[in-house]
């Protein structure tokens, strides 16, 4: 009996197959001469077969007929050169170093000798259309698809980088023992090391998203976020993420890969990049708005930026890295697949299921449901809407909205503030004030920042003359004007707070201004956005906020949105990300509805290992992790002590204790006097400070008394002595700051 792996494949042809075995007559009995028959059949079938196109073939051979041998095989070597096999050179990877690409096999590693076909690439043995393509090497001293050197200097503008058409699909004969045919599980004949997910900020928060993928040595980080600090940061410009454990692990690091430009996803990069010289991966608008932050600190031409488009990969070590396309609240912005050894994982990114976006590019459902039947071994969601049943409006309905408002606002100058970040929502603007025959001016230096580099990328449509500057705007007739305006958070510095308190320098409101936010308060800025309706209100401009305005939209998923993600993925296990403990929480219960197990979804904390693979899914060590607050110029030099002074400084007051002391006998020269900031009024107090200087003259007299000249000592008991007589009269905590200076008569 012929051995199955010395067969001719299956050939449809006419709607029949055929093999080159011989076909039993009716009752198992050989026909000897339909055999003859069909055995010349064969004959002329190989002939045909030899000539025909590879695309006509339903499986690649496994063993090649003489008469195929000279055509192309995809994945393979040709015959005068000998593949080395990873088993005998002990190569686990591919080497990703840019070289030439033979021209007859676009799989094939002309400098090593080793076809892709080797190295885990399915494509190239199963043929997998998706094999041909022929990946892009980098230019310009880029790092390639792997990562290269990451002191490498870079072009000041981001370079295309090689790229993998379709991503790495681990078979069973794979070093990783990959089966995809078991949902998001590795073959049972293997055991795997686990993949390590490290969130490092983003969870029980809003902001400084930071994820890590560790396998074996190799490290992907998954964006760099800020978070803006909260009303107990007194003082503090920003939070960042603490890289603390990214330091310790920088030789393992292999790249930086970014959902999209927002910046609780792109705000940290700067920091990072200060610490750690890798490489960047992202789209094209998401680069544009990382080169702005970088060229601020003067980081542009030492970083390594790299463009990918949606439905291409890159390899970061022993991961390859697929960009997928999603709906956001921004242009480019995508999902991630990561192609692991011990599984694939999907994060999310930001998203939303908009089938009306404003720029006709759907997210791509199509290739979540593909790697879903493939098996995903693990799925981190974005959580922030869990809470909200339904689906997100799509952004077209703001435009609805926007039309009616500009259609009735009659012969008034329209203001419309927004996020910068939210070029959708320009465009919609845009677009009513070109039907309204209006002119748009951009006001505030982010939204410049952010419309000019749109603009230039044409993620922005406007036609010639659309858009004009400020100047030109302000000297419109009210009716043809149209102002787009950072501010929608009630934001101290943005230009619509300083419009509202009548401290803008061009603009003036008045009762003939129609103001729109569009855009809802993130929780705790309510105060300050009321405070900037309720100005702009006095100087007798009409404002629109409210939510059923319907002028905004969420770019978040909503609870049936997130089951779709769910249902196309068909992840085994599920870790919900991005957003508060609230969310994370309504997110999981929203897994377990659909049919998950409880032990296979997990509420991940900041700086908790979670290690996941065919075996389970576990979350027990911890890693440095936290907040790094950012002051000025100060990173990290603001922490707990000194948010609790200005804290006290801020709630109490200050009292100053000044006194003079002789250096040789410890008598009092001057003193003690007395200064309040902050604390009480001295002229309605003088009685109670001039009990608190006799306080502090005994308290000096005790000590030196006991001949204990220790300044230090003294100055504790200065402050517990001050601060317990002042808390009793006036149950406030003031800090005592003593000021002891010491002379000595002799030399004076």
């Amino acid at each position: 009996m012929q051995n199955d792996t010395e067969k001719e494949p299956f050939i449809k042809k006419g709607g029949n197959y055929l093999d080159n075995k011989q076909n039993p007559g009716e009752h198992g009995v050989r026909d000897p001469a339909r055999a003859k028959m069909q055995k010349a059949n064969l004959e002329k079938l190989d002939h045909v077969l030899a000539n025909l196109p590879e695309s006509q073939y339903e499986h690649e051979p496994e063993t090649e007929t003489p008469q195929r041998q000279k055509q192309k095989r995809r994945g393979r070597p040709p015959k005068n050169q000998k593949s080395a096999s990873p088993a005998k050179d002990g190569a686990q990877k591919e080497s990703f170093a840019p070289k030439k690409p033979d021209a007859q096999n676009t799989n094939f590693d002309a400098q090593s000798g080793n076809s892709r076909a080797q190295k885990g690439n399915p494509g190239a043995q199963n043929g997998n259309p998706r094999s041909q393509n022929k990946n892009r090497h980098p230019q310009n001293g880029g790092r390639g698809a792997q990562g290269g050197n990451p002191n490498a200097s870079a072009k000041n503008a981001p370079h295309e980088i090689p790229v993998n058409r379709a991503p790495m699909e681990w078979k069973n004969n794979s070093p990783a023992g990959w089966n995809q045919k078991k949902r998001g599980r590795p073959s049972k004949n293997t055991k795997l090391p686990p993949l390590k997910i490290i969130p490092l900020g983003g969870l029980g928060e809003i902001g400084k998203n930071l994820t890590v993928f560790e396998y074996n040595d190799d490290i992907v980080i998954v964006d760099c976020g800020l978070a803006f600090p909260g009303d107990e940061m007194l003082g503090v410009d920003l939070v960042i993420p603490d890289f603390t454990y990214l330091e310790e692990n920088r030789d393992r690091i292999r790249g930086l890969v970014v959902t999209h430009g927002h910046e609780d996803h792109i705000g940290g990069i700067p920091y990072l990049l200060q610490k750690l010289n890798i490489p960047i991966y992202a789209t094209r608008f998401t680069i544009a708005l990382i080169e702005g932050k970088l060229a601020e600190k003067g980081l542009l031409n030492k970083a390594v930026l790299n463009v990918v488009k949606p439905r291409e990969t890159v390899t970061l070590g022993c991961m390859d890295v697929e960009f997928i396309h999603v709906n956001h609240s921004i242009p480019d912005s995508c999902a991630l697949a990561l192609h692991t050894p011990a599984g694939i994982v999907i994060e999310t990114g930001d998203f939303k299921v908009d089938y009306t976006p404003t720029n006709d590019e759907i997210i791509d459902l199509a290739r979540f449901g593909e790697l879903g039947s493939k098996g995903v071994l693990a799925l981190l969601s974005d959580s922030t809407n869990a809470e909200r049943p339904g689906y997100t409006p799509s952004e077209r309905t703001v435009g609805e909205s926007f039309d009616l408002l500009f259609k009735n606002a009659g012969d008034r100058r329209i203001l419309v503030a927004t996020f910068s970040s939210n070029v959708h929502r320009v465009q919609l603007v845009i677009d009513s004030a070109v039907r309204f025959g209006r002119k748009v001016a951009v006001v505030g230096r982010s939204m410049e920042q952010v419309t000019t580099k749109a603009l230039e990328m044409g993620y922005l449509d406007a036609p010639e003359g659309t858009v004009v500057s400020l100047d030109t705007v302000c000297r419109l007739p009210e009716n043809e004007a149209v102002i787009v305006t950072t501010g929608s958070q009630g934001e101290t510095m943005a230009a619509l707070t300083r419009m509202a308190m009548g401290d803008h320098r061009k603009i003036n409101i008045t009762s003939r201004d129609l103001v729109i936010i569009s855009a809802y308060p993130i929780p705790g800025n309510e105060k300050d956005v009321g405070r900037v309706v309720n100005e702009l209100m006095r100087l007798g401009a009409e404002v629109v906020y409210e939510r059923y305005s319907q002028i905004h939209v969420s770019g978040h998923a909503c609870q049936d949105e997130e089951k779709l993600m769910l249902a196309l993925t068909k992840p085994h296990f599920f870790i919900p990300v991005h957003g508060e403990y609230k969310h994370l929480k309504k997110h999981a219960e929203l897994a377990l509805s659909m049919g998950m197990l409880p032990e296979n979804v997990v509420i991940p904390e900041i700086g908790r290992v979670i290690e996941v693979n065919e075996a389970g899914i576990t979350a027990l060590s911890s890693v440095s992790a936290g907040a790094i607050l950012v002051d000025g110029l100060g990173v990290g030099d603001v922490g707990s002590v000194v948010l609790r002074d200005r804290k006290r400084l801020g709630e109490d007051g200050l009292i100053i204790v000044t006194i003079t002391l002789d250096h040789d006998n410890g008598d009092i020269l001057a003193g003690p006097d007395i200064v309040s900031r902050g604390f009480v009024y001295v002229r309605e107090a003088e009685d109670m400070l001039e009990a608190t200087k006799q306080i502090v003259r005994k308290t000096v007299e005790a000590s030196i008394s006991d001949n204990k000249r220790d300044w230090q000592n003294l100055k504790t008991k200065i402050k517990d002595a001050v601060g317990s007589y002042l808390f009793g009269l006036t149950k406030r905590s003031p800090m005592v700051l003593p000021i002891i200076e010491e002379i000595s008569q002799a030399s004076v």
